[in-house]
């Protein structure tokens, strides 16, 4: 039965030594956590989710992790451009996704936030034109309250502050989530942001993904800081640390942090713990920098058997629906992947929408490739 709670929300508290990195198998002391990693509940704790949310929570992480598989076999055969996998860290998106409202509340994704971006109506072709380099696939539907992918670290922290803000003095009573990692949390766009959120209460959720690596460095040369939460109090803001694991405390978390924002207290920093389960993109060999034993520790925090266990044990599914899951996703995220192959880009998309008026150096390079009259005069 869903909990009837109305509030998990926890200060940052103090952590591991800061001087050397933990094993993720760890978590600071203070962080919430409602699922053990084998599935089962913690002594006291209540179950946030209503049973049919439960399952839905399961089966956009399996989605996710379907979608990844495919789009990572595409871009080894090369039909397909570099991308950031979700793989590790499905509870802490879709779990934070789950508690806002679709058509609502606002998703400003970095570039790891698969899952919550197709919960909130990205639809999935899109997704994967983008990362197929076709400029449509940066198209957002009107309707989808979702940014485009930022590339760019921490940048489009500014944008969803202000995102935020903007909405609050529409008098709206909306909220607006930013996801970035720990390594995005270095930058100035980072601070600088989160500064002014707090000035200006904005009804923002700092959402920060710890996955223990800025692409190769590790969280303990990114920050002395014991916990990165615990720079929200400098920002005038509650500081939240969560089990990113744990599809239901993130869900928790992220819940009141929301509940936070409707009623004007301001903006809400949630560090989510987690762990990459893979590379930090396609191009990268994760396994020159991680320890081979921490990740295969790490493995036994894997967000999808844990949900699945807490699942089997309550009833709620069974291994038929997960074989029939396993087939319905599989051919969802093929029958996307062909559908965007179609609509391949052409070379001619590079020129196009760059200049109102061409200069004469962009016609030269466009009638090089795509032979005269590209560009028609009038």
């Amino acid at each position: 039965m869903a909990s009837e709670s109305p509030t998990i929300l926890r200060e940052a508290s103090e952590g591991p030594p800061s001087g050397s990195d933990r094993n993720r198998t760890d978590l600071p002391s203070g962080a919430l956590q409602i699922l053990r990693p084998d599935g089962t509940l913690l002594p006291g704790s209540e179950v946030p989710l209503t049973d049919a949310q439960a399952v839905e929570a399961y089966r956009w992480m399996s989605m996710s992790k379907a979608v990844d598989e495919r789009a990572f076999t595409m871009q080894r055969q090369g039909r397909l451009g570099t991308f950031s996998p979700t793989r590790g860290q499905e509870a802490s998106v879709v779990g934070s996704a789950l508690a806002l409202t679709v058509g609502k509340d606002w998703v400003v994704p970095q570039y790891r936030e698969l899952g919550a971006v197709l919960m909130h109506g990205l639809p999935l072709e899109q997704w994967f034109c983008y990362w197929m380099g076709n400029m449509t696939g940066g198209w957002i539907p009107e309707s989808v309250r979702v940014l485009p992918v930022q590339i760019a670290l921490a940048a489009q922290i500014p944008h969803a502050v202000g995102l935020a803000w903007g909405r609050r003095l529409l008098g709206t009573d909306e909220t607006t989530i930013v996801y970035f990692g720990d390594g995005a949390s270095s930058e100035g766009d980072f601070h600088e942001a989160a500064n002014f959120a707090g000035v200006v209460d904005a009804p923002v959720i700092l959402f920060l993904q710890n996955n223990g690596w800025a692409i190769s460095t590790p969280r303990s040369r990114q920050s002395a800081a014991k916990t990165l939460a615990s720079r929200a109090e400098g920002y005038g803001m509650p500081g939240v640390i969560v089990d990113g694991n744990d599809v239901m405390a993130v869900y928790a978390a992220t819940r009141d942090a929301v509940a936070r924002a409707r009623r004007g207290e301001g903006p809400t920093l949630i560090e989510s713990m987690t762990y990459r389960l893979g590379p930090h993109n396609t191009a990268d060999d994760h396994t020159r920098y991680v320890d081979a034993d921490d990740f295969e520790a790490s493995k036994a925090l894997d967000p999808l058997p844990r949900m699945y266990s807490y699942l089997l044990s309550a009833g709620l599914w069974d291994e038929r629906r997960e074989s029939e899951l396993a087939e319905e996703l599989t051919k969802l995220a093929q029958d996307a992947a062909e559908a965007a192959e179609k609509r391949r880009p052409q070379a001619r998309q590079v020129f196009d929408h760059v200049y109102a008026t061409p200069p004469s150096r962009l016609i030269r390079q466009a009638e090089n490739l795509l032979g005269p009259n590209v560009f028609p005069t009038s």
